[in-house]
């Protein structure tokens, strides 16, 4: 089954439209549209005390996505390392563990380093707690994620996982323009370009066998290009930027859109600070809103690394990006997630009415069979009253001549496969 495939197995979209007044035609006008994504109550942000850039940016985090005063989650260690041992991380994760409401579903972390936990990133070691299956000693293959690719919504609730995204910068002031970016992302419906570049450096442009399919799944969706070369330069609508180099050339000339996605597949990209390539910090501070990058040698194992199909597919579909991208990478062990999390750009619909019809428009709309119900107010009672197959790349729903009343589209099934 291919990743774009799997994704048919995504969650339940809820929709609720209600009548308008008499006096406008009575056409139905659509009022609640609820899509996949977490939300703010449902991430935890963990603060180093110790660390006052942590402690800054934590604060900035919690005032600008109106995180929930029980979700800050206080640590104390000693800041300014790369890594940290696996004891005093472990240690520290039974008190976060301890402090975490239930109802916290994922992670940010305000701090830049330690970006490693001994052979693990330490999103990963957050999420899953150290555990040296998820490393290789070697070119071999690690435990995967069971949130790879998956239609769950509650990541701790059904896995006992809480997938982590760094808030990584190299100061406060960069940290608060790349919470700003994700902030002004939400809901924005951006018309920009997915580059996918296939370059000249055969050991890590193994994505590139993919980009041709890719290209043509996603080209009614999102405009996506292919490039031939190491280089892209000057453009101005980066949504979607994947490679595969050591160093990234003209990095900066290029314009990323609030809530855009961009990273390298190399061996040492999760080196923050102080690595022989290039840091995964610089997609960060040419624009990017997340990026990824391995903190030990992972081989070229595109597993190890994003799928661009499956983080654009995810990200289009509503999802927030820390949900988009930690479900692209089957074996994230060794592999740091950066960015703002809760950034959503893709989320929303819009309603067209006319003739006593409407129609639903979303980027993305989440694949399955959905029953169509009916009631005569918010508060039913519901009747089916038509079901509806929506396949792959569908972005819009229709209901011809509908009369006015309330309605709700529960996804039911997945269709049949191609």
């Amino acid at each position: 089954m291919t990743p774009i495939r799997m994704l048919l197995t995504l969650l339940p979209v809820l929709l609720v439209a209600a009548a308008a007044h008499a006096q406008s035609l009575q056409q139905p006008v659509l009022t609640h549209f609820d899509q996949p994504g977490l939300s703010a109550d449902q991430l935890g942000v963990i603060v180093n005390d110790d660390d006052p850039d942590s402690v800054a940016i934590a604060a900035y985090y919690r005032e600008k996505r109106s995180i929930p005063a029980a979700n800050l989650i206080h640590v104390r260690f000693k800041p300014g390392d790369s890594s940290m041992r696996r004891e005093v991380f472990s240690a520290l994760k039974r008190r976060v563990d301890r402090a975490t409401p239930k109802s916290v579903q994922a992670f940010a972390l305000t701090w830049a380093k330690p970006f490693r936990v001994d052979c693990m990133s330490i999103t990963s070691a957050f999420a899953f707690g150290f555990d040296a299956a998820y490393c290789a000693s070697s070119c071999k293959p690690t435990r995967p994620s069971p949130y790879f690719n998956s239609n769950v919504a509650r990541p701790y609730a059904t896995y006992k996982i809480r997938p982590t995204m760094s808030l990584a910068a190299a100061s406060v002031a960069d940290a608060k323009k790349l919470i700003d970016r994700g902030v002004a992302s939400d809901h924005s419906n951006p018309t920009g370009t997915a580059y996918l570049l296939s370059t000249s450096d055969k050991a890590r442009n193994v994505r590139a066998a993919g980009f041709e399919a890719l290209r043509l799944q996603m080209s009614s969706i999102i405009p996506t290009e292919i490039v031939q070369a190491d280089t892209l330069a000057r453009k101005t609508d980066v949504m979607f930027y994947f490679t595969g180099v050591t160093h990234v050339p003209s990095l900066d000339s290029n314009t990323f859109l609030p809530g855009a996605i961009g990273d390298h597949l190399t061996s040492a990209g999760g080196e923050l600070f102080g690595g022989s390539q290039m840091s995964s910090l610089k997609w960060l501070e040419a624009g990017a809103t997340g990026s990824y990058g391995a903190v030990v040698e992972p081989c070229n194992y595109p597993n190890k690394f994003p799928i661009p199909g499956v983080v654009m597919a995810h990200y289009l579909m509503g999802e927030t990006l820390i949900e988009a991208y930690w479900k692209s990478v089957q074996m994230p062990g060794q592999g740091i997630f950066i960015g703002e999390p809760l950034a959503r750009p893709f989320a929303g619909v819009t309603q067209h009415a006319g003739d006593g019809s409407f129609t639903l428009s979303a980027r993305l709309i989440t694949p399955g069979l959905y029953d169509v119900q009916a009631a005569p107010s918010m508060m039913g009672p519901y009747r089916t009253v038509a079901r509806l197959p929506v396949g792959w790349g569908t972005r819009e729903l229709k209901l011809g001549k509908a009369p006015p009343a309330y309605y709700r589209f529960n996804r039911r099934a997945e269709p049949a496969a191609r």
